[in-house]
């Protein structure tokens, strides 16, 4: 099948969304399909050469955070009857009105993944932006919904949620296994590699967080959790791994040396490729207490290595993390936080590594991208225009 992923953009510092779209596309061409990508980026852009699917780039996008792209409407017009599907991926920017605008002129299906942007935690935690949604809602967003053939959800917490956050609210549900490649299984030498270039934590009992450091993912939970516990342990050590989008770091590092703690937490940036997978390695856990995560790509990237994972509810994979006992769930906040590394702590070796065990049979099981892939197919293989409302 040839199939067209429309997205605002390609730039993986955007998180998992964007993930999701590379590593499900690179399993389905090596299933033999056909992948492409339209998107609002200026094509002159690093990361869309960068970007290992083919990638029409439509902009450069106008309006600031919108991702306004004036060719993208015209570009899906000319070519969007040429693929067997087209997927939106993410709201609330203007390549999901721009698709559906075509798509319903011209009278074809497609589907969207909403990427958790729907979740009412984004109303409570930014009221001023609600606003503004709600007043786009009913002429934009609610009619992408409405008039897809398929909505999809990575979970069934994402499905729910998405119902209590903005009326009317009209879709045709489905939830689609959702997961990532495996990584790469040369766990010493990715290991060894990462600690040369980090000695500061050899021999050290590292946990990791990885992902945009932003105040969605608890970053500060994590920093005021591992204070406590510090004392204890000497040989713990955070590791904070990812891009400062909204130039929040350097307040986490004032925090740090106001708690004593600048030597024992390492800020290494955006860690990609070898460093990414090394990281995971020379890591005994993995924290995410984030206060709204609609899948979280990481942690399913630190069960495919093997990582326990220390994760709020509000992941919302965090059930069958539970069900598999291949983690530790609690929630929010500082003090769920402190639980779950409290609990970590006081595993025995043996309960550690038992729960390694079990976090690949968990990736197996549920979150691989050979999942993901067929997932996806099984949908737009069924797929049949929506009439008009």
């Amino acid at each position: 099948m040839k199939l067209l992923h429309v997205v605002s953009s390609v730039d993986r510092r955007f998180g998992g969304p964007i993930e999701g779209v590379l590593q499900r596309g690179l399993r389905l061409q090596e299933m033999g399909h056909q992948i492409e990508v339209a998107s609002s980026d200026d094509p002159g852009a690093p990361h869309v050469d960068a970007f290992p699917l083919p990638v029409h780039a439509l902009g450069p996008p106008q309006r600031g955070g919108y991702y306004y792209a004036a060719s993208l409407r015209p570009w899906l017009r000319a070519h969007a009857g040429g693929y067997d599907a087209v997927i939106v991926n993410g709201l609330w920017q203007h390549h999901s009105l721009a698709t559906w605008q075509v798509m319903r002129e011209l009278k074809r299906p497609y589907v969207i993944f909403t990427h958790g942007m729907l979740d009412p935690w984004f109303n409570r935690a930014y009221p001023l932006k609600r606003l503004k949604k709600l007043l786009y809602w009913p002429w934009a967003e609610y009619r992408v919904l409405r008039d897809a053939a398929a909505v999809l959800f990575t979970s069934e917490d994402e499905r729910l949620l998405a119902r209590q956050s903005f009326w009317p609210y009209r879709a045709r549900e489905r939830v689609v296994s959702y997961g990532t490649r495996l990584p790469p299984q040369d766990t010493a030498a990715l290991r060894e590699a990462f600690l040369a270039a980090h000695p500061e934590l050899r021999g050290k009992r590292v946990l990791l967080f990885l992902g945009r450091l932003h105040a969605k993912k608890g970053c500060d939970l994590m920093v005021e959790a591992f204070a406590r516990v510090a004392a204890d342990e000497p040989r713990l050590h955070l590791l904070m791994a990812g891009p400062d989008q909204t130039g929040w770091v350097g307040d986490l590092k004032a925090r740090t040396r106001t708690l004593g703690l600048a030597d024992r937490i390492t800020w290494p940036g955006m860690l990609e490729g070898d460093a990414k997978w090394g990281a995971f390695y020379a890591s005994e856990a993995f924290m995410l207490p984030s206060h709204q995560e609609n899948f979280g790509i990481s942690v399913a990237e630190a069960l495919g290595c093997g990582v326990p994972v220390l994760i709020s509810d509000k992941v919302n994979i965090w059930r069958e993390v539970l069900d598999a006992q291949a983690g530790l769930v609690a929630d929010d906040s500082e003090a769920g936080t402190l639980k779950n590394l409290t609990a970590w702590l006081a595993l025995s070796a043996e309960d550690r590594a038992a729960m390694s065990a079990r976090t690949r049979q968990l990736f197996t099981d549920r979150f691989s991208v050979d999942r993901m892939a067929t997932a996806l197919i099984d949908v737009v293989s069924t797929l049949q225009v929506v009439p008009r409302s």
